[in-house]
C-alpha cells in the first residue's frame, strides 16, 4: 500500500455555499488549504496555506473541528485524510499562487470535486449547511 496523504482544509460557508478552489490547469475543486510543514500546528498550516491560496487572514483562534474524511487519492493504493475546520477569516478572497479560480458551490456542483470532497459534501448537506 502507498499509505496516507495528510491534508488539512478550510470548511468556508456562505449563503448554503462552499468555497472552493481549483489550481491553475486542472478541472476539479477542492477545499482551500494543504499540508503541514514540519512543526507546524494544524491552525499554524491552516493560516499559511490559506493566506497563500486565497490572500485572507484566518482568525486563529475561531477555528473548530469540523471532521476528518478519508477517501481513496488518485494513486493507486494511497488514501487521502482531510482534516477539516470551520473559522472567520479577515480579507477579500482571491486566488493567488497555484490557485487559478476560487467559487462559492452547492451540492448540485458535488461531482466537481475529489473523492474526499464528496463526503465532506455529503456531510455538510446531512447537517442542512449546504444547499
Amino acid at each position: 500500500m502507498a499509505g496516507t496523504i495528510d491534508k488539512l482544509a478550510l470548511i468556508m460557508l456562505r449563503d448554503g455555499r462552499i468555497l472552493c478552489t481549483r489550481s491553475t490547469g486542472k478541472d476539479v475543486y477542492y477545499m482551500p488549504g494543504g499540508k503541514r510543514e514540519a512543526g507546524e500546528s494544524d491552525a499554524q498550516a491552516l493560516v499559511r496555506e490559506i493566506r497563500e491560496e486565497i490572500g485572507v487572514e484566518l482568525i486563529p483562534g475561531s477555528l473548530k473541528l469540523f471532521g476528518v474524511f478519508e477517501a481513496h487519492g488518485k494513486a493507486q493504493g494511497t488514501m487521502v485524510a482531510i482534516t477539516c475546520y470551520t473559522g472567520e477569516f479577515i480579507g477579500e478572497i482571491k486566488p493567488a499562487n497555484e490557485v487559478e479560480e476560487a467559487a462559492w458551490l452547492s451540492y448540485a456542483h458535488r461531482n466537481m470535486t475529489t473523492p474526499a470532497g464528496f463526503l465532506i459534501f455529503d456531510k455538510l448537506r446531512e447537517a442542512g449547511m449546504l444547499q
